[in-house]
């Protein structure tokens, strides 16, 4: 039977075509703010890294943020991250992001403009055939308004993809703090200055991207249903439903 979304969910045109475009190499996202006549250019995917979700639980969320502090210092427990409504089959997945190019002067210096579009989870390889916004476990689609965009907030403009099962060992290394202040992490640096921290215990990892602001999380549904791949789209760009 073909998938048929809920249209309080779906991608409308505008994220539709970001979400497609965003993940073509060459195609043109936009114009440079306060220029338009440079284009936005999609200049590559790149293959981040892999992670592994052996629960099937997903966390799409900031891998701290700033009132952890604050809850630290009163021994309170850390809030729980935003853990997607939709599960995956457990396994490894490839993590992508898109990358675009704006370049533009700044007080006379050159300046290539390149920043992240969108990040990308590989679930499967089957064709997407529609798109719609990924509801945490906690969140109601009866309760959203005409226009919402549910989405996770991020003070250091930093994201992640985790399995939920393993979501306290695996966040712990940003939420350890020395005198009220973030301890140095011991993880593995990836490219652009992504983060992976494994848990061999469990056989989980998180992976950091970069995600001003926090982001919109996207579904991208086959014709069966099934979920073949999760969008994060940053900051304002390609938020619009």
């Amino acid at each position: 039977m073909e998938w048929v979304g809920d249209a309080r969910l779906a991608a409308g045109p505008e994220a539709t075509w970001y979400l497609e475009a965003a993940f073509t190499p060459g195609a043109h996202l936009g114009t440079v703010y306060d220029d338009p006549t440079t284009p936005v250019v999609v200049t590559g995917v790149e293959e981040l890294t892999t992670i592994r979700v052996p629960s099937g639980r997903l966390v799409v969320d900031a891998p701290w943020h700033d009132d952890e502090v604050w809850r630290y210092q009163k021994g309170l427990p850390a809030r729980p991250p935003r853990e997607l409504a939709v599960s995956v089959p457990p396994g490894v997945y490839r993590v992508e992001i898109a990358w675009t190019a704006g370049p533009y002067e700044f007080f006379g210096e050159h300046v290539d403009g390149v920043e992240c579009a969108a990040t990308r989870l590989c679930i499967g390889d089957a064709p997407v055939v529609g798109w719609e916004m990924g509801l945490a476990v906690d969140e109601d689609t009866d309760r959203l308004q005409a226009g919402d965009a549910p989405r996770f907030f991020s003070d250091g403009n930093v994201g992640c993809f985790a399995d939920a099962g393993a979501w306290t060992s695996l966040s712990a290394p940003f939420r350890t703090f020395v005198d009220g202040i973030p301890a140095p992490r011991d993880t593995e640096q990836l490219a652009d200055g992504c983060e992976r921290v494994r848990d061999e215990s469990q056989q989980a990892d998180l992976v950091t991207f970069g995600a001003e602001s926090g982001g919109v999380v996207w579904l991208g549904r086959t014709e069966a249903g099934d979920v073949a791949t999760i969008v994060v789209t940053s900051g304002m760009r390609g938020a619009k439903a």
